[in-house]
């Protein structure tokens, strides 16, 4: 099967369609379809369940680059900006770039993709990519727990155990994870573990103020 690019789908580009492809394949025109990509609701589960480059690579050969790259820079959809800066950083169908794959990250983060907030909060956090910074992965990962993404609640109890944020914000992600609705057994035993160790960094009361709250 044959495909347009999608930004002469869009009408991104001023040209007719017969400029758009050689004289001797006009007569096909009728037969060119745009390319099947992913719903923003499938590419969001792909991304949450960190499958999306798999998806890219194994599944779809690196067929679907080309259109990636637009709806990220020309359309600016966050999750395919996400999806785009992953592939650029990691060198995944494309030549590897990271700096770029970090700023395209940075611009789903800033339109609030919670899996943009929490990758770059974890390699802030590691030093993955960039600078160590610890200061600045906290606020990265706590934006995207409050987002209810479950993931990033986990790793953001963790982090509060490992000393980052303050006793502040131990009461808001004693609740995140008392509130995680979940039938896997290892993530609901994280979960308690977790919850236990922040209850123990508050005073009895609170904790028993935050149990009253998870009742209503």
């Amino acid at each position: 099967m044959k495909y347009l690019p999608l930004l002469l789908l869009c009408g991104c580009l001023s040209v007719t369609a017969e400029e758009a492809v050689p004289a001797a394949a006009a007569t096909e025109l009728h037969a060119l379809q745009a390319v099947p990509l992913y719903e923003e609701s499938e590419l969001i589960t792909l991304i949450n369940h960190n499958r999306h480059l798999q998806r890219v690579r194994d599944q779809d050969d690196c067929q679907l680059v080309q259109d990636i790259e637009a709806r990220a820079e020309v359309l600016r959809l966050p999750s395919y900006q996400f999806l785009w800066g992953d592939m650029l950083a990691w060198g995944v169908c494309v030549p590897s770039e990271p700096r770029r794959g970090i700023d395209m990250m940075w611009a789903a983060a800033r339109q609030g993709l919670p899996a943009a907030l929490e990758q770059l909060g974890r390699y802030y956090y590691e030093g993955t990519l960039v600078q160590q910074n610890r200061g600045r992965a906290a606020p990265l990962m706590q934006e995207a727990a409050s987002l209810g993404f479950e993931k990033a609640q986990f790793i953001w109890a963790a982090w509060l155990l490992e000393g980052a944020g303050s006793p502040l914000d131990y009461p808001q992600a004693y609740l995140w994870l008392k509130q995680i609705v979940t039938d896997d057994q290892g993530k609901y035993r994280r979960a308690e573990q977790l919850s236990a160790g922040l209850a123990k960094r508050m005073p009895p009361a609170r904790v028993r103020e935050l149990e009253a709250q998870l009742l209503y």
